[in-house]
């Protein structure tokens, strides 16, 4: 889909929801449906400075992402629930003859409980967790027990994204004493510009192994090419659908990073980004050790099928909404492998839930998270 077919589809929908929420509160707030058309053109006016950036024509700057470009992710987000809501209250009055007053009390009600919502996010989009994981494999050489890899993900840097929130990431992932630092895609928001604030926020990154990324679907967007080149100027190894071999204590092990299924998109001009696992894989002999870094779970299967022991993945977010005791989130229903850590014929795949958050500034269960991987030798626990 174009992007003008989007931003048609777009203007349709909200039409449609403002024209149920409009029916229902013009008859009683002043201006009527004057006022309701010009909130509604209000709120879809951001299309057109987000139309400009999306295309080319102009970088955002830190102020417009948080004062434009968040309001409308945060409208656009409310619509559908309100209109949902709505319609079901007016259903539910009908047979009563209170219709209108059932919609009206609805919205406002709904309102009032998604800006509670909203606050509770985003008191925990600026929590950060440090998690540690301990994982056993059999087939670890000894060398290797007791490797720490660091993982960061989906950290969708703009110049809006809150400098205290990024230094408090790079100095917990200094205080954890990594052997090797993993980005996990998305290091930046949807410009390759991005790549600058990212570059200041994490260029002091350092480990004995390395720090290496990978694609994400928002850095191909971005521009591939141009976001791998701020990636690397910034002192960061990029691994797209290759493989590098690792020593570490008298032991090697394989570290394998893949392409992302964003750009099999044609528009997006990424072909050397499209996954390959055959090539990501091919120079690894029979028998090696292998951690291997790929944004989107779905590669796993793929990657688990060639016998690669650990593959490590973010992308999902989480949903930025999750009941962790319950094993879900607001990504469960589309995704087969959505969150935490996956088992099959001896393959572990770990979904970290992103260490900061995209779109609007909202979590909740799904907590920023760093990801402290500790590799251990020995039977993994059933």
């Amino acid at each position: 889909m174009t992007f003008w077919k989007v931003l048609g589809v777009l203007a349709a929908w909200n039409a449609l929801c403002w024209l149920v929420i409009g029916a229902l509160l013009a008859p009683g707030i002043p201006g009527g449906a004057v006022t309701v058309v010009s909130v509604a053109l209000l709120a879809l006016a951001p299309v057109v400075p987000m139309a400009r950036s999306m295309l080319g024509r102009r970088y955002p700057s830190a102020s417009m992402r948080r004062l434009v470009f968040r309001p409308f992710w945060y409208v656009q987000l409310l619509l559908p629930i309100l209109t949902a809501i709505a319609i079901v209250s007016v259903l539910v009055g009908l047979p009563f003859g209170s219709a209108g007053e059932a919609g009206r009390l609805a919205i406002v009600s709904a309102t009032a409980l998604y800006i509670v919502l909203m606050l509770w996010g985003y008191v925990g989009s600026r929590r950060l967790v440090v998690r540690p994981l301990e994982l056993r494999f059999e087939a670890l050489p000894a060398g290797l027990d007791g490797l720490r890899i660091v993982q960061i993900s989906d950290l969708h840097v703009g110049p809006h994204t809150s400098r205290r929130h990024l230094e408090r990431i790079a100095a917990a992932t200094a205080a954890a004493r990594p052997h090797l630092i993993a980005l996990t895609g998305d290091q930046v928001d949807d410009y390759a510009g991005d790549t600058k604030p990212f570059a200041r926020a994490f260029a002091g990154l350092d480990a004995p192994l390395g720090v290496h990324a990978i694609a994400g679907n928002h850095d191909i967007y971005a521009g591939w090419s141009g976001v791998r080149a701020g990636l690397e100027a910034a002192g960061i190894n990029v691994l797209v659908n290759e493989a590098m071999e690792i020593e570490h204590n008298g032991a090697t092990f394989w570290l394998a990073g893949t392409g992302d299924p964003a750009a099999t998109a044609v528009s997006l001009r990424a072909s050397e980004a499209v996954p390959d696992i055959d090539r990501t894989l091919g120079a690894i002999p029979d028998g090696a050790f292998v951690v291997a870094l790929a944004h989107n779970p779905v590669l796993w299967p793929a990657l688990a099928e060639r016998g690669v022991e650990l593959t490590l993945s973010g992308h999902t977010h989480h949903g930025q909404f999750s009941i962790p005791r319950l094993g879900w989130s607001l990504a469960s229903p589309f995704l087969e492998h959505s969150m935490d850590l996956h088992r099959r014929d001896g393959s572990l795949l770990y979904v970290n839930p992103g260490t900061n958050y995209w779109g609007i500034p909202f979590r909740i269960g799904a907590l920023p998270e760093i990801t402290v991987v500790t590799l251990r030798r020995g039977r993994a626990a059933d």
